[in-house]
């Protein structure tokens, strides 16, 4: 998502990678996206969803399973369930979003497309996002620097500069993810929560545009 001139609406998303309605709604908001173009302008933020959590992935199984059996059913979204079954994997939610908080900030236009590849790493290839090998090659299918990318992952200023986010995400009065908001003139207005149809967020978007 790449910001364009300030004089225009902006479209705020507020997600995290392992939150799994927010992957239900990413092909959903790639069509937005895709309908607005640069008519508008975008701001992406992670919003933390359980950062620095320690249950593990077997902990939340039954809680787990029975949203992304949810999400699956709404969305169409793939998902593999292996990973629920690792007790060595916890539901820390920081990682990811960091990860995507530093291409973001690499190459703020590739942020969104990045964070559509961590979502998939995790949900179909049941990757463990904490490690760093888990983005290499993900990374250099958007031809970012991978190495410089692997110097940042650890780096104590990423790993401050992700709260950063969550206060973002705080301040903008988000309690739930995913969330879209449109700021016009100052002002903010929550367009969507949770999981919606490109078609029903475009109308709510319009609505607050065309004031």
């Amino acid at each position: 998502m790449a910001n364009a001139q300030s004089s225009k609406a902006t479209l705020v998303y507020v997600g995290d990678p392992m939150c799994s309605w927010c992957y239900g709604l990413s092909d959903e908001l790639t069509a937005v996206i895709d309908h607005y173009g640069d008519n508008i302008n975008y701001e992406l933020v992670m919003g933390g969803l359980r950062p620095y959590n320690t249950e593990t992935m077997v902990d939340l199984k039954s809680f787990l399973t029975h949203h992304w059996e949810d999400v699956a059913k709404a969305s169409g979204q793939p998902f593999t369930y292996t990973i629920l079954d690792d007790a060595t994997i916890t539901y820390d939610t920081e990682p990811p979003s960091r990860a995507v908080m530093i291409v973001r900030e690499m190459d703020e236009a590739k942020g969104f497309e990045f964070f559509k590849k961590v979502q998939r790493a995790f949900y179909v290839e049941n990757r463990n996002m904490h490690l760093v090998e888990s983005y290499i090659d993900l990374v250099e299918q958007m031809d970012i620097d991978a190495e410089e990318f692997k110097s940042k992952f650890d780096s104590a200023a990423a790993k401050s500069e992700i709260k950063q986010d969550f206060q973002r995400s705080s301040e903008l009065g988000v309690r739930s993810f995913p969330t879209i908001l449109v700021i016009k003139d100052g002002t903010k207005t929550v367009v969507t929560q949770g999981f919606a149809p490109a078609k029903s967020i475009i109308g709510n978007v319009d609505i607050v545009v065309n004031k």
